[in-house]
């Protein structure tokens, strides 16, 4: 018997791992990825490529936005802080310039009357242009010539308009005559701080609702003609539908509406600047008008980007709001 050969036999060690004889297989537990490769510089030409191509064509744009838009914003931010003549020295304020505001009577006023403006034309549009896309919605013939109808004013000059206006409201004009008919006089509209807002609000509502009342008539011809009818036939009235289905269906545009309105009418500039002029006295000066003349006609340039932040943060607070309620009321499952 050889030597050795009492001993228990053992498991012989394993054989070295070779590339035939892989030590993992690739594909379940442990499985070992295989080593990355470094792209091969053809790979590399064409990433260059295409990247350069991208910065050809996105390039203008970026420069446009930094130029145009993102500057403009930082240099506005940078200038609220200083005593920032239209000519003269400039010299760093702080925060003065936004206490100067403050503490300004007129700065007050200009605020309560662009809250004012937005509390009584957003709720007027809304339901107007609602209103009248419902109405709409139920006609068989004439639908497409009254949504053109109503949307020329949106889409004439606010210069036109203006005009327009100014003839009906003034002394002699439109609504006077008619006062006339039954011998009274009709009110100065323009002229008396009691009525100018109403009169700049009526306008702007004329002037406006032709685009809200477009978007909810494609959201209302969108909601399937099956569940009104089988509303109807259940016997629910034309409130009932109007109230239980409708308005739940285009409560995503109520809200888109809601949103781009309220945001345009903090930035109401045009109406009271030609209409009224914010007379008489301060009775319809807005933000934006104020922000326009203290930039332009005082040439408190740092006072006007003051301002300006402060409709920044009106319109970001507001816009918040609306967002975070948006969930209790607006349903997307429809």
């Amino acid at each position: 018997m050889p030597v050795g050969s009492h001993l228990p036999m053992r498991d012989s060690p394993s054989a070295p791992h070779t590339p035939d004889t892989p030590a993992r297989t690739r594909s379940g537990r442990g499985a070992v990825p295989p080593p990355r490769r470094p792209p091969s510089p053809g790979a590399r030409r064409r990433a260059r490529g295409e990247l350069a191509a991208a910065g050809m064509f996105a390039g203008p744009g970026l420069i446009g936005l930094t130029l145009f838009t993102l500057f403009p914003i930082a240099m506005s931010l940078f200038i609220s802080f200083y005593d920032w003549p239209g000519f003269g020295e400039r010299s760093p304020v702080g925060l003065d310039n936004y206490l100067a505001l403050a503490g300004s009577m007129r700065f007050q006023r200009v605020i309560l009357n662009t809250l004012l403006f937005t509390a009584l034309y957003v709720p007027l549009n809304l339901v107007v242009s609602l209103g009248l896309a419902v109405w709409i919605s139920t006609m068989r013939r004439g639908r497409q010539t009254l949504r053109v109808i109503f949307f020329i004013p949106v889409i004439t000059p606010i210069v036109a308009n203006v005009l327009v206006w100014r003839m009906i409201y003034q002394p002699e004009g439109a609504i006077d005559g008619l006062f006339q008919v039954f011998g009274a006089t009709a009110p100065n509209f323009l002229g008396d701080e009691n009525w100018a807002m109403a009169a700049l609000v009526a306008m702007s509502v004329w002037q406006g609702f032709g685009y809200n009342m477009l978007v909810f008539s494609a959201a209302i011809d969108n909601i399937p003609r099956s569940l009104t009818e089988a509303a109807s036939l259940d016997g629910a009235g034309a409130w009932a539908r109007f109230r239980h289905i409708t308005l739940p269906m285009i409560s995503p545009a109520i809200f888109f509406a809601s949103t781009m309105t309220l945001i345009t009418t903090f930035q109401v500039f045009a109406q009271p600047y030609l209409l009224t002029g914010g007379g008489p006295g301060l009775a319809t000066e807005t933000l934006v008008l104020f922000i326009y003349r203290q930039g332009f006609s005082a040439y408190a340039l740092g006072a006007a980007a003051a301002a300006g932040w402060i409709l920044f943060l009106l319109i970001f607070i507001v816009t918040a709001v609306q967002f975070a309620a948006q969930r209790k009321w607006v349903n997307y499952d429809v």
